[in-house]
């Protein structure tokens, strides 16, 4: 905390440090420690069809309609091409769509992922979901204004649902944030599964730390 306090004071950000009563270095810790970084409030959301309805680009509506299915990111879901990413299986993205240039893939598991993934192929064969007289960002454009214009926001949301299902799916109960056991209530081995399906829910996600689905699913 000294070598935090002398950096912020050389670089004139000595207002970033929290405010405490004496200004000690100890308690500007705890009052660091006494901060919360993970929810107790979920996130998930599905998407509202009357309002999907609403939106005139069918790119767009099937972009929404894969980061409800598969859990992807924005620009996974806008940059998104068939052609490539279905293996039958699973789905792989390559480094050029996702966050941090780093591929992976996720299972096909259910009969609406694979009705979509058919939807998206009869629709764009060997393209992606970026209309033929658009660039990325010219598209992004659309995506922006068609969700917004029809009151479709925090579509970040479907991630978190899309990581709350599958946690339901490979551990057999509920996250914490939907009402299921926090860690403190599992068993040894109910622990052991959870922290193994973390891992994998935060793989298909496209992060790299487990840690991390204490924000989708609560601990």
């Amino acid at each position: 905390m000294s070598h935090i306090r002398w950096w912020a004071e050389k670089v004139g950000k000595s207002s970033m440090l929290p405010k405490s009563n004496n200004g000690s270095n100890q308690a500007i810790q705890l009052e660091i420690e006494k901060r919360t970084y993970v929810s107790n409030d979920s996130k998930g959301k599905e998407l509202d069809l009357d309002k999907l309805n609403q939106v005139n680009d069918n790119l767009v509506k099937l972009s929404l309609r894969l980061q409800q299915e598969f859990g992807l990111r924005r620009e996974e879901a806008i940059k998104f091409s068939p052609s490539f990413a279905n293996r039958g299986d699973k789905i792989v993205l390559k480094s050029s769509w996702t966050k941090g240039g780093r591929p992976r893939a996720i299972p096909i598991k259910t009969h609406a992922q694979k009705a979509l993934l058919k939807e998206i192929e009869d629709t764009v064969g060997r393209g992606a979901l970026i209309r033929t007289d658009r660039n990325y960002v010219q598209q992004l454009k659309s995506y922006e204004w068609q969700t917004s214009r029809v009151g479709l926001d925090k579509n970040h949301g479907l991630r978190h649902m899309y990581a709350q299902k599958r946690y339901l799916e490979l551990t057999g109960w509920q996250a914490p944030l939907n009402g299921g056991p926090t860690n403190k209530g599992l068993t040894a081995e109910q622990k052991a599964i959870d922290r193994e399906v973390r891992l994998k829910i935060s793989e298909e996600l496209g992060h790299s730390r487990e840690q991390i689905t204490a924000i989708y699913l609560g601990r």
